[in-house]
């Protein structure tokens, strides 16, 4: 909706709709903290109204700041890395900010400056960086110190905020479930091994398998594809001591469930299989697959908040954990006698 004489509607035309000073509104948009929850949604229903667009270029000249977040990404299709990286946009939006993505085709010290100075020449107010591969480590080491950053699903050694899911309590949980179920041990088929998520969940099942003294098998590596899933699972259909495997994640899964049906080897009489993900097919694999539920929008929400800490100056904590959820379909069962 625009103004009543037809020109877009400008800051004094939300005051009169909202029946406060120019000034509250202009608190509202840029400190809303500052103003009583009341006003501040009587202030919101008339930008909604007349469809207010504030003028970035002033509120720059006002506040110092443009209302820009960037993010730096790998350029990925993949569930979780995507999923990330639309929740930390809506929640910036959510709060007001425009997002700038800068899309990497990897997260070495190189490629990383070169993302990072794309959006400083964008005159952004801070930079989260997506940052899942153990080569991401040095770029992180060598940013702008004047230069609000976090990470997302980055390593433990670095010098900037990070906000992950926990993936060793993730794999920990599935494991235990598996053993809990009467499976002497559990087979795993891991990720790549420069994705810091994959090295986490070998962590946590290996860690619950030694922790209740049972045989750690050889780690079988796949790339996260449905392909390298069947090939593994073809591999683990022919040993008869597999009854528990836990995949690092549902794409793969579903190649593993293929192999072992082709194999004649059922699921879950014969073999257990549980994923990590929770991707939306995962409830409709057949037989539906138990897996790992993880809160990428809880992880955007607390990236963007750490990222604001950082904007004001403050020292937030250095890391947020998202604790994960093991999600139980049919697709895991009791180990058999003869197993």
């Amino acid at each position: 909706m625009k103004a009543r004489n037809g020109r877009p509607a400008v800051l004094m035309d939300v005051a009169v709709l909202a029946g406060v000073s120019a000034m509250t509104v202009s608190r509202v948009l840029n400190a809303p903290d500052m103003v009583r929850a009341e006003t501040r949604a009587r202030v919101m229903a008339a930008v909604k109204e007349l469809d207010y667009r504030p003028n970035q270029a002033a509120r720059q000249l006002v506040t110092g700041r443009s209302g820009v977040l960037g993010v730096v990404s790998i350029d990925t299709t993949l569930y979780g890395p995507a999923s990330t990286l639309y929740c930390i946009e809506q929640a910036a939006r959510h709060a007001g900010y425009n997002v700038s993505i800068a899309s990497l085709s990897s997260l070495n010290r190189t490629s990383m400056e070169e993302g990072v100075q794309r959006l400083r020449a964008q005159a952004v107010d801070g930079v989260i960086i997506v940052a899942p591969h153990e080569s991401a480590a040095d770029g992180l080491r060598h940013l702008p110190p004047e230069m609000p950053v976090v990470a997302v699903d980055a390593g433990d050694d670095i010098p900037v905020p990070v906000a992950k899911v926990d993936q060793r309590v993730g794999a920990a949980r599935v494991t235990e479930h598996l053993l809990g179920l009467g499976h002497g041990t559990v087979w795993h088929v891991a990720g790549p091994a420069d994705w810091l998520d994959a090295n986490g969940r070998i962590e946590g099942w290996r860690g619950v398998l030694e922790s209740a003294d049972r045989p750690v098998p050889e780690v079988l590596r796949g790339d996260w594809s449905s392909r390298s899933g069947y090939q593994l699972g073809r591999r683990l259909a022919q040993d008869a001591e597999v009854t528990a495997v836990f995949v690092a994640n549902d794409q793969m899964a579903l190649g593993v469930l293929r192999a072992l049906r082709e194999a004649g080897r059922r699921v879950p009489e014969d073999v257990s299989v549980a994923g990590f993900d929770d991707i939306p097919e995962s409830a409709y694999f057949w037989p539906p697959l138990t897996t790992v539920r993880q809160d990428f929008g809880e992880v955007g929400r607390y990236a963007f908040h750490l990222l604001l800490d950082r904007m004001a100056g403050a020292e937030p904590e250095s890391r947020r954990l998202v604790e994960p959820e093991l999600i139980v379909r049919e697709s895991t069962g009791p180990a058999t006698p003869h197993a």
